[in-house]
């Protein structure tokens, strides 16, 4: 389940979709759908001990997302977040940011 705020409607969106992994079940490498018979990679590059935190790419470095179980991330860890985003050779310019760091 994503789900993520809009600023511009003032309401919770959620996404409910199948995830399947492609290798073993210890390997950060899942296949997702929300939209039917169609399938994204989905590939967990970085993931914080306590789960509370996912780095995410598709197949490529064209698609790249910050997961988080917390609706803020601190500055310290977002900056964290973009160092390793940009060591995989992600552009992290163009992020978009839905929500609002925390000190």
């Amino acid at each position: 389940i994503n789900r993520g705020w809009s600023e511009k409607d003032q309401i919770w969106n959620e996404a409910i979709g199948k995830a399947k992994f492609v290798q073993d079940t210890d390997v950060g490498h899942l296949k997702v759908s929300f939209f039917g018979p169609f399938y994204s990679s989905y590939v967990v590059f970085y993931l914080e001990p306590d789960y509370s935190t996912a780095l995410v790419s598709g197949y490529n470095n064209e698609y790249f997302w910050i997961l988080s179980r917390s609706s803020t991330i601190p500055d310290y860890k977002l900056n964290k977040y973009l160092r390793i985003a940009e060591q995989a050779g992600f552009n992290t310019e163009s992020l978009i940011f839905p929500f609002r760091s925390a000190e």
